[in-house]
């Protein structure tokens, strides 16, 4: 149940990284509000799961899903500039998360 939660705040952490940049600086209000709702949703399930679980494996998967889920959703929404480096260097940050998952979480 601790890493469906971990995996639902990465999620919520793409969210919030989206809303960031499509609420120009704070600047337009429902961006800025969608902002703040991922930001405490993904912040506090990331909080309830460090309960169980060790912090760097928690915190890795946590942080590749929010960037990769953030880069691709930039690619494929935001015009954001899509690039072979870019696209294995998201491949790496995944291979980087599932091995630290791997070296040997206790929980």
């Amino acid at each position: 149940m601790a890493w469906l939660l971990v995996v639902v705040a990465g999620v919520f952490e793409t969210g919030f990284a989206v809303c960031l940049k499509l609420s120009h600086g704070f600047t337009r209000l429902w961006p800025t509000i969608a902002f703040a709702s991922f930001a405490l949703a993904s912040f506090g399930l990331l909080t309830l799961s460090l309960k169980k679980l060790d912090v760097g494996p928690a915190y890795a998967v946590w942080t590749g899903i929010g960037a990769t889920g953030t880069a691709i959703y930039g690619m494929v929404f935001l015009n954001d500039v899509v690039s072979v480096l870019k696209i294995i260097s998201i491949s790496l940050v995944i291979i980087g998360v599932i091995g630290l998952q791997l070296s040997g979480s206790t929980h």
